[in-house]
């Protein structure tokens, strides 16, 4: 169970000292400043240079990322490549140069190709240091000063105003209309109104109204504050601390890849030293050959091509979704994608469009529907009920509402390149944009306005309308307007005002997630030119009616959250708003869950508790980084793959623990970014889904790769190993089986990369994370694939031989019926489950048939080029005698082709 997420526990031990159990948000202004031992005029000079010691600066640790160095000498860590190092040392040793040299190259290209394509490494810490404000205006030694904000003590009074960004961890001591945009840290889709009383002490951070929090910005009003908490004792150090703690996952990719290295890695050497006593005992063959053949032997039963396979092919698929706008900043991730079982999305901004919008309209004889989302202003206005259009003209009800939505109002939407954009507020601009749907284009003249003010919750402007004069538009929280209204408006007039019924539709509307606001009006006398809030609170107004306003889902965010829905994956939402608001937006996307669990609930719960609670809720509520890191946490504890979305600073945490983070690439924050796996460049939570069916895609052909290579490899090593145990002239060489391997890799198993997804892909249930990566089929399929390509090559080889012909010439036809072969063993593995009989064979992956060009083209050099010939000691053989392999290559693929049918009609029974 993690401790409470109060600012207490993010101080250092004298700061715990002198706020004890009561967090700063907690307490009065005045006694916050006592603690601190500062008062309204600040610190001296002499006091803030002992702070600095004691407290350090305002500045957040720097994080050591990893060397150039370290990343290359990372790609050597595999225990295939351990086996190949150890090969080439004792080639070198042995004086076989060729072989070193060759073994050599594969190692080396195998370590740049992971080098290259893996790309810096993610650091998130320091993003997250750009976010700090530069300066600071501050109160010191009597006067303002302007010092850098690295020097800020706990204690110093500092001033906040419009567009600036706060400093540091601020107790709020005087405010002005303050409105902080806090989103990248809480998650809420609006600014947060911030006042001087303190609030509960367990109260969530989105709670903490009499707090300013280092590195959110000012949207709007003005403020005094005292410093709480600078440099990592902030609650955005907290989260740098968060991301320090959190250790890298290791994908299911690399899990089974790792395994399956080790496996074979252990099996070679295994069969190696046994092939060494066996022979030496039985043929007293000298121990130089003997090694020789050791080498050989693990050469050829190791596909040391399989790592750079793998490198290309997650390439390859790193390229296909940044052309689906999704850039993939680690290789595997893309494919950790496709084995997901759960995805963790932020609600604002990535589910929702992070525009809010007038979704209904309630007068007191009619309901209204409006259409359309974000700040375009496009849509349009029904009658709730019977879906006619509401035509201002024949609805002076709605006219009156457009009217108040226009005047009482200081934010403008405007299209820029093609987007709306909005200048302002996000709520006004969510009722600007329905006055312009209404049809109310320009607001008349103002003759003077009370601003909101979050201390009394309303706007009012003195407007002179052409039809009725001097008149006073309100709007505001719904409380405040009804408590300053004494009639409503009805049809032809006003009737007494009727607060029970606004009263539940107030309740009736917020119930479903929506954000009301209400509104009003009163004439005024002619000649008025001054209005404040003493003539608002009068009252006296003519209530109209309510907006009920949200931040939309994205409409393709509906239509993903069902495909991947149906693919298998659970998909939960974790936000940092209020319950109500998260569980419309949840309904509205198609997320389902028995209920919504808020903070406080996964604060109260132990680890057990909390698995307990992730298997049975989809939706979380006023959530904290912790809670958020926790959640992942507990979900990877129940063996889900967890990808986790987010934009905000909040959501970073979470990303770098998930296995894959998915970071909004528009409106996400650098350091969310850095901490990510993958970046949205649309903000697209629908580009998850193509994510996911690429991941499925790339994982399919990895394994399509790997059962296609270890045949190649089992049957070379079954020619070594049997012409040891019997004593035997080798049919390959060890250097014969480095060449094979190498243009196996770079051609035929490459061309597997490119294959496009196999029908009904979305449609499966997602693999088990801890499955090999070889099935039962795949390893059955490997060994009898090995037997025939690796029992042909021998019998070719010895057949040559009766027949008299030279050992060059017996080796060369051998290794071209391994080579022909893998092509046509090719063919058949390029579809796993369905028979490779068909059109799309042709059609689906031209480029298989120009690797297989290439590949044919090098095995003639192989052959017929005396500088090959002299290299790997082989001879030109008849053109007649490729119809040996040809014939090997047509057993091989019908085999396959007869188990797939097999194994299909098995199925189907």
């Amino acid at each position: 169970m993690t401790p409470s997420s109060s600012t207490t526990d993010n101080t250092d031990g004298s700061l715990l000292e002198v706020f004890g159990a009561a967090p700063p948000h907690a307490l009065p202004g005045a006694e916050v400043l006592s603690r601190l031992g500062s008062d309204p005029g600040g610190l001296d000079s002499a006091t803030v240079a002992r702070a600095l010691k004691t407290h350090g600066s305002n500045a957040l640790p720097a994080a050591a990322g990893e060397t150039h160095l370290q990343r290359l000498l990372r790609q050597f860590h595999d225990p295939m490549i351990y086996v190949l190092i150890a090969a080439g040392v004792l080639t070198a040793l042995l004086g076989e140069v060729i072989d070193t040299v060759v073994i050599a190259a594969v190692v080396l290209v195998n370590a740049l190709v992971g080098y290259v394509q893996e790309g810096r490494a993610a650091d998130a810490l320091a993003a997250i240091r750009d976010m700090l404000s530069p300066e600071s205006e501050v109160r010191r030694d009597g006067r303002w000063d302007t010092v850098p904000s690295e020097q800020l003590v706990p204690g110093d009074v500092v001033r906040l105003r419009a567009g600036d960004k706060v400093p540091a961890d601020l107790r709020l001591l005087e405010t002005g209309s303050l409105r902080i945009e806090e989103s990248a840290l809480t998650g809420e889709s609006v600014p947060a109104d911030k006042d001087t009383a303190p609030v509960a002490g367990e109260a969530v951070l989105g709670d903490r109204s009499s707090m300013a929090f280092s590195g959110t910005v000012v949207a709007a009003g003005s403020g005094l504050g005292v410093v709480t908490g600078t440099g990592a004792r902030t609650q955005i150090g907290r989260i740098t601390s968060l991301l320090d703690d959190v250790e890298q996952v290791a994908t299911p990719l690399t899990r089974a890849m790792g395994a399956l290295s080790r496996i074979l890695a252990g099996v070679a050497v295994a069969l190696a030293i046994l092939m060494v006593v066996v022979n030496g005992l039985l043929h007293g063959t000298g121990w130089a050959d003997l090694l020789m053949s050791a080498i050989g032997f693990a050469v050829a039963a190791i596909p040391e091509g399989l790592p750079a396979v793998m490198a290309i092919t997650l390439a390859l698929g790193v390229q296909r979704m940044a052309d689906r706008r999704a850039i993939t900043r680690r290789l595997n991730s893309v494919e950790t994608l496709g084995s997901v079982t759960t995805i963790c999305s932020d609600k604002t901004g990535t589910l929702t469009r992070n525009e809010m919008t007038v979704r209904e309209v309630s007068t007191r004889t009619v309901h209204y529907e409006v259409t359309g989302t974000g700040y375009a202003p496009v849509g349009e206005i029904r009658v709730a009920g019977d879906g006619s259009p509401a035509v201002l003209d024949e609805h002076p009800d709605l006219a009156r509402m457009a009217e108040v939505a226009a005047q009482a109002n200081d934010s403008s939407v405007e299209k820029r390149d093609d987007r709306w954009v909005l200048a302002g507020e996000p709520t006004d601009g969510g009722i600007r944009t329905f006055a312009l749907k209404a049809g109310v284009d320009e607001p008349s003249p103002r003759v003077a306005v009370v601003p909101f003010d979050s201390g009394y919750k309303y706007m009012a402007t003195l407007d002179r309308m052409a039809a009725d004069g001097l008149v006073i538009h309100l709007k505001g929280a719904p409380d405040r307007v009804l408590d300053r209204c004494d009639r409503q408006s009805t049809v032809g007039g006003t009737e007494p005002l009727d607060r029970g019924l606004w009263d539940s539709r107030i309740d009736e509307l917020g119930s479903r997630g929506l954000r009301v606001l209400a509104a009003a009006h009163r004439p005024a006398d002619e000649g008025t030119t001054e209005l404040g809030t003493g003539d608002v609170d009068a009252g006296g107004f003519i209530f109209l009616g309510l907006y009920g306003i949200i931040d939309p889902p994205r409409e393709e965010a509906i239509e993903a959250v069902e495909t991947v829905q149906r693919a298998g994956v659970r998909v939960r939402m974790i936000t940092g708003d209020h319950a109500s608001t998260a569980t419309a937006i949840a309904r509205e996307v198609g997320i389902a869950g028995e209920r919504t669990v808020t903070g406080a609930e996964l604060e109260a719960a132990d680890d057990e508790e909390l698995r307990r609670i992730v298997d049975e809720a989809d939706v979380y509520a006023r959530t904290s980084p912790e809670h958020k890191l926790r959640l992942v946490r507990a979900l990877q504890a129940t063996g889900e793959v967890v990808a986790m979305t987010g934009d905000g600073v909040n959501d970073a945490p979470s990303l770098k623990q998930a296995d894959v983070g998915v970071a909004m690439g528009i409106k996400g924050t650098e350091a969310t970014k850095d901490a990510s796996d993958v970046v949205l460049a649309d903000d697209n939570f629908a580009t998850i889904s193509a994510a996911v069916k690429m991941g499925r895609t790339i994982y399919d052909n990895l394994q399509k790769a790997v059962v296609f290579m270890l045949p190649t490899n089992g049957g070379q090593g079954l020619v070594i190993f049997v012409a040891m145990l019997v004593g035997m002239t080798l049919p390959i060489t060890p250097l014969q089986v480095l060449w094979v391997n190498l243009i196996t890799a770079v051609t035929l198993s490459l061309a597997l990369s490119f294959e496009p997804s196999e029908p009904g892909i979305m449609e499966r249930r997602p693999r088990d994370p801890g499955a090999p990566m070889l099935t039962a089929e795949g390893i059955i399929r490997i060994a009898y694939v090995s037997l025939l390509l690796g029992g042909s090559t021998i019998g070719v080889f010895l057949w040559a031989q009766g027949l008299g012909q030279s050992l060059e010439a017996s080796r060369t036809l051998a290794v071209h019926t391994l080579v022909i072969g893998q092509i046509f063993y090719l063919f058949a593995s390029r579809f796993s489950r369905v028979t490779a009989l068909r059109t799309e064979l042709f059609t689906t992956n031209p480029l298989s048939w120009l690797f297989i060009g290439i590949m044919l083209v090098l095995q003639l050099l192989f052959g017929y080029a005396p500088f090959m010939q002299a290299a790997f000691g082989t001879t030109a053989v008849p053109l007649g005698s490729w119809l040996i392999p040809a014939a090997v290559g047509l057993v091989v693929f019908a085999v396959v082709e007869i188990d797939k049918a097999v194994r299909r009609a098995a199925a189907h029974s």
